[in-house]
């Protein structure tokens, strides 16, 4: 007898036929916690978008992006996999590894003038840093990355740019069925991102590998 989950009906959204399981679970967790930070900073085909941290948050993060129509794509990632995915997936114009001359690259990528819109998924103090400082003037910013520091110099990194720094957490059920409408709308599937299935047994190798970092989005799954 296969697996099964009790639930009651006003907790379940609807999964339309064009979208496999595996693109319903990342619309709980991941693609569901980036759209809820996206439409609180807004992206457009005006928009220049920073991600850092190209993690499953992140590469969700630049896959709504890219939907959304922004006009250049920016990632910051030390990861070799996860850049290497990124890429094949063509989630970005160009990954930026971290480090004393990002902020120098990005500002380059931008004319000077760095990005309308930064999301950190890194959860680094570095990270945070470079998402406001590499936003332009009037920029948004989301922190979406779970727990460490942020230390950042308030008059010349936000006030004199006046910045708007915006966080967020998780999402609600009526923008996951939001989220869900969108994903057949703009024809793209959270599955892309899956690097490695596990079956239910092998939950522990499962965890280990997505620990390891060396993966995009790992599912365990029951078949």
């Amino acid at each position: 007898m296969a697996p099964y989950l009790l639930a009651d009906e006003k907790d379940l959204i609807a999964l339309p036929d064009s979208l496999t399981y595996l693109d319903g679970a990342q619309v709980a967790c991941g693609y569901g916690t980036v759209y809820e930070a996206i439409e609180k900073i807004g992206i457009s085909g005006d928009d220049a978008v920073l991600v850092v941290g190209l993690g499953p948050v992140g590469l969700a993060a630049l896959h709504i992006a890219k939907a959304m129509g922004a006009n250049m794509l920016i990632g910051v990632e030390m990861n070799e996999t996860r850049i290497e995915l990124a890429k094949k997936l063509g989630l970005c114009n160009n990954v930026i590894k971290p480090g004393e001359n990002a902020l120098d690259e990005i500002l380059a990528l931008t004319g000077g003038n760095g990005v309308e819109k930064a999301l950190d998924a890194s959860a680094s103090d570095p990270g945070r840093a470079l998402a406001i400082r590499a936003t332009r003037s009037f920029g948004k910013i989301a922190f979406v990355g779970e727990g460490g520091t942020c230390s950042f110099n308030p008059s010349p990194d936000i006030i004199h740019g006046q910045k708007t720094i915006y966080g967020s957490w998780v999402t609600s059920l009526w923008r996951m069925e939001e989220l869900v409408e969108r994903l057949v709308r703009w024809n793209i599937h959270p599955e892309d991102l899956v690097t490695h299935k596990f079956a239910l047994s092998e939950a522990g190798k499962a965890y280990s590998t997505m620990a390891n970092g060396d993966c995009g989005k790992v599912a365990v799954v029951f078949d």
